[in-house]
């Protein structure tokens, strides 16, 4: 099974993400998952729901403890999944600038109830130690 939705965006493409699923019911579950559930996928996604476009010296700023390596590949995979958009900034120096797509905007709702729940149901660690990683 493939999953599609008959839609288009503002700029008259198709928003959506194909995936081949076998049929089961959780598929758009790991599927979304296979999407935005690596270690920082969510973080990024967030932060620039939460803050705009960044380019990617702010953007690494705003998530805290990511590499320059790990963060251009995970912003590699968003933009090859249609949630992040690279754009060239034309100025001296050039710069790029991150921004989410509408199919990124479209998280808004998951992102935001991750948070949401977060917040009612965890507790910060008494050490770095005892984190989850």
């Amino acid at each position: 099974m493939s999953l599609r939705f008959e839609r288009m965006d503002m700029n008259g493409e198709d928003p959506t993400v194909q995936v081949w699923c076998a049929g089961e019911d959780w598929c758009p579950v790991t599927s979304t998952m296979k999407l935005i559930g690596k270690k920082w996928h969510p973080v990024i996604i967030h932060r620039l729901l939460d803050r705009g476009p960044l380019g990617f010296t702010a953007l690494q700023k705003e998530v805290d403890g990511v590499s320059s390596k790990v963060l251009s590949d995970a912003l590699d995979d968003l933009e090859e999944n249609r949630l992040v958009n690279r754009e060239i900034v034309n100025q001296k120096p050039v710069r790029v600038e991150y921004s989410l797509t509408d199919l990124g905007l479209s998280l808004e709702p998951v992102i935001f109830a991750m948070r949401d729940w977060g917040m009612e149901h965890l507790e910060p660690a008494e050490d770095e130690s005892s984190s989850m990683a």
